[in-house]
């Protein structure tokens, strides 16, 4: 169902996280064409070494593999928040679409519980599985390798587009990022074109940071029509752009839909999704103001089926 690309400015490039890190002008040249054209890049190099990301798609893969009935103890469903394990069918990011068949699992960031903030739902309480063994510590540990790496490239990114390094810096002191293990099934036999491991749609916040296991499946649409296929090894990043950077920069940056239709093998995804402060203003200079934590929410009402999202 994809498409090879027709036009060079939608190659996806793939660039060397510690030269962008050096802030290396080639580099940085290369991020813009890639932030501003086709919105997805990919990274290696970075802080994160390649074992650890194998680690946690295994405690993530033998999560999933754990009987409903134990998944359902930590069901993000019997919240308000999304917090914990989600059901094949408990998102629809398209509503001319069926509700994506993969299941998930989503941890966030924790705040002091006599922050202002606290009692947001961005930012609800964590669940927690009791198993399998070491899940906790295994991924509690990556989300905080995953906030520095996402830091460093969105300084880059700023500075790929003109901007101080440190421009969005202020902005994430209490960032609402969300981790998520997505797992895919093989396609199943009796899906319709309106059935997706996850359909097409623009990611909500600023910067996505995804580590996969390798198994292709994402796509990306071309501008110009057609479908990019996408893949990382373990240890290397896709990078792509949400909608509120997108609002942020007037445009400029670009969040590109993307989506994932599934195929005859099983598929991991680790995305985190860096997204500000809840009371941020990413609207830009002399604009209405956004606030990023109402616009986050509002998108995930949209979403999560458990939120108030309508089939």
């Amino acid at each position: 169902m994809s498409t090879k690309p027709t036009t060079t400015d939608t190659v996806i490039p793939r660039l060397d996280a510690q030269a962008l890190a050096a802030l290396e002008p080639a580099a940085l040249a290369e991020l813009e064409r890639a932030a501003t054209g086709v919105g997805f890049f990919t990274v290696h190099n970075t802080d994160i070494p390649a074992p650890i990301v194998a680690r946690v798609l295994d405690v993530y893969r033998d999560f999933f593999a754990l009987p409903p009935a134990q998944k359902a103890k930590v069901d993000m469903a019997r919240t308000g928040s999304n917090r914990g394990w989600g059901a094949p069918g408990s998102e629809q990011v398209d509503p001319n679409a069926n509700p994506d068949f993969k299941q998930v699992f989503d941890v966030g960031y924790t705040l002091p519980a006599d922050d202002p903030l606290a009692a947001l739902p961005v930012y609800g309480p964590n669940l927690w599985p009791d198993a399998p063994e070491g899940f906790h510590e295994a991924i509690s540990a990556y989300y905080l390798r995953a906030l520095g790496v996402a830091m460093g490239l969105l300084r880059a990114v700023s500075a790929s587009i003109g901007e101080a390094p440190d421009a969005f810096d202020a902005a994430f002191a209490k960032p609402m990022a969300l981790l998520r293990g997505n797992y895919y099934p093989p396609r199943p036999a009796d899906a319709g074109p309106r059935d997706f491991g996850i359909a097409t749609h623009t990611d909500y916040g600023c910067l996505t940071l995804l580590a996969t296991d390798g198994t292709p499946g994402l796509e990306v649409r071309q501008r110009g029509g057609g479908w990019i296929p996408v893949t990382a090894p373990v240890g290397e990043f896709v990078i792509n752009f949400g909608e509120m950077l997108q609002i942020w920069t007037e445009g400029r940056i670009k969040a590109t839909p993307h989506r994932v239709v599934g195929t005859d093998a099983e598929r991991l995804s680790v995305p985190l999704f860096f997204n500000p402060t809840f009371d941020t203003n990413v609207a830009p200079p002399g604009a209405e103001p956004v606030e990023a934590g109402v616009y986050l929410d509002q998108r995930f009402k949209e979403t999560y089926v458990h939120l108030g999202a309508k089939n």
